[in-house]
């Protein structure tokens, strides 16, 4: 029997405890999530810049069959990108359990999320702002919903509000971050603080981080930036490579447009930024509802695009604080095969056994 624990999201159970984090944009798309959960990991979906961008589109008025206005929400643009994204990951993973992150700045928000509900979905991942609306949405289409918060306060209203799981989400993660915090310094309260699963996320990137999460009191873990050295990791092939070069010393926070810091490599993008200041640009996108459009300081959107494309000099590349120890390739089922190995060994020799629980 394995000594992991069972990461029970109502009633989703994988055979891992293993979720691997949304990364937009365009980074982890249908074949990453597909590979993840045919591995027993909980396969993620950015929904990041797939809202629908013909807006003279008539607007949707059910959703899972039930119009809309019967629950008192509005009709919506349906994102067809995301849900053929979602419709693929679920003929290549028929019995996986694919999820669907949607950042809560996003301008389109709430199409993203019911167009994620729609379409077949099994979870919902919410970060980068906090909406109590969704809450209810979640609710009224018995879907599962998991926050990202990164505060015990976060967490316990979370709960209250019915999320059936937290991401505690550090200043060790890639991307946009809520907190500067250590992991392991915020971890502790907040398992204490909630009765519901929490999920650790930023910098674990082995076997034995996965064991130190779960001897705090986590029933899972999620990972990313090793996600994105995978064969199967829906970016391009200079971006693996960006990831797999890079020294420990690369790992650097910048400033973004979204109002948050955010966790990048350094390359000549971010050495321009810091030299400059700010990079003219316009808004084409309108993607972020915190953004000030073509007097903000550069456009995420664009440079995101860019490096998922494979333009690594004038793109942006997020990664998290380990990216300096990924330094090479795998396939998903690889990856995950090797962290469960090496965090039954890390259990075996503490003489922790979390697999009994349910």
């Amino acid at each position: 029997m394995s000594r992991l624990p069972k990461l029970n999201i109502k009633g989703l159970v994988p055979k891992y405890p293993i979720i691997q984090g949304g990364m937009g944009a365009k980074v982890s798309l249908h074949r990453l999530a597909s590979a993840v959960a045919n591995a027993g990991g909980i396969g993620v979906i950015s929904a990041v810049l797939l809202h629908e961008k013909d807006r003279s589109k008539p607007m949707k008025t059910t959703c899972k069959g039930i119009p809309v206005e019967e629950v008192g929400l509005k009709p919506y643009h349906y994102a067809h990108e995301l849900a053929q994204e979602i419709k693929k990951a679920k003929e290549l993973a028929p019995n996986g359990i694919i999820g669907v992150n949607i950042m809560y700045a996003l301008t389109h928000f709430y199409e993203l999320l019911m167009t994620a509900i729609d379409a077949g979905a099994d979870l919902i991942i919410q970060g980068a702002g906090f909406g109590k609306d969704v809450f209810k949405i979640c609710n009224t289409f018995d879907m599962p919903l998991i926050e990202i918060v990164s505060t015990p306060k976060g967490a316990k209203l979370s709960e209250r509000l019915g999320a059936a799981a937290v991401i505690v989400e550090s200043g060790e993660a890639g991307g946009h971050l809520g907190t500067m915090e250590s992991l392991w310094d915020v971890l502790p309260k907040i398992v204490e603080s909630v009765n519901i699963p929490v999920i650790a996320a930023g910098g674990i990137f082995d076997g034995k981080d996965m064991a130190r999460a779960f001897e705090i009191g986590a029933k899972g873990v999620q990972i990313a930036t090793r996600f994105i050295a995978t064969y199967e990791c829906d970016v391009h092939q200079n971006f693996k490579d960006y990831i797999i070069k890079a020294k420990a010393e690369d790992s650097i926070y910048i400033k973004s447009p979204v109002g948050m810091p955010a966790h990048a490599v350094r390359n000549p993008f971010t050495e321009r930024l810091e030299r400059e200041g700010k990079i003219p640009h316009k808004c084409p996108f309108n993607c972020l509802k915190t953004c000030s459009g073509e007097d903000s300081i550069y456009c995420i959107a664009e440079v995101l695009l860019r490096s998922a494309a494979g333009d690594t000099e004038k793109g942006l590349v997020f990664s998290g604080s380990n990216v300096g120890r990924v330094n090479r390739m795998y396939s998903v089922k690889e990856l995950i095969e090797e962290l469960v190995r090496e965090c039954e060994e890390e259990l075996k020799r503490k003489n922790l056994n979390f697999g009994e629980e349910v």
